[in-house]
């Protein structure tokens, strides 16, 4: 599949949100928005998580929607100043990333996995394997968690398997 064959396009809505998705919905109004009666999976902990068809995974934090990650396969795709986020050669997705902040002005942060952040979007480049090949995999957060070190070393990690002890890890 291509970076946007037959997928759903979502509209990026830095600092609210993600298609019909808006930071600070409860469990229930994601689902309604998603147009589901409930997830496919739900781990529970400190951040819930709810995995839903389509490759779409939320996180919540005190009951309230904090993060969106998009399957690299699956996933709705999100455009950034005409550059497709998701599905993309994680190069490219980094490369295009740093020429947008430079000429935008906007805030970058290196994770500690070396995963690279524009604070002000509140958009986290991150890949996942599909297939034997390394594929952009997009996280969308509440800008406050970026820039706090304590969420910070939270967001979902790729490469790992997820446990209940540590639902921040895919």
């Amino acid at each position: 599949m291509s970076a946007s064959e037959g997928r759903q396009h979502w509209e990026l809505l830095p600092g609210a949100g993600l298609g019909p998705l808006r930071f600070g919905m409860s469990p229930a109004e994601v689902a309604g928005a998603l147009r589901v009666s409930e997830p496919q999976k739900r781990v529970g902990g400190p951040y819930t998580q709810e995995d839903f068809a389509g490759g779409v995974k939320v996180f919540y934090d005190a009951g309230k929607l904090a993060c969106i990650v998009l399957d690299a396969d699956t996933g709705p795709q999100v455009m950034l100043a005409g550059f497709a986020l998701v599905g993309r050669d994680p190069e490219q997705a980094h490369r295009f990333l740093l020429d947008y902040a430079a000429e935008h002005g906007s805030c970058l942060l290196y994770t500690r996995d070396d995963s690279l952040a524009l604070t002000d979007l509140g958009v986290l480049l991150r890949s996942q394997e599909v297939g034997g090949v390394r594929m952009s995999r997009p996280v969308f957060v509440r800008e406050d968690w970026l820039e706090s070190e304590y969420y910070r070393d939270r967001l979902p990690l790729e490469g790992a398997p997820a446990t209940d002890e540590s639902p921040w890890q895919s």
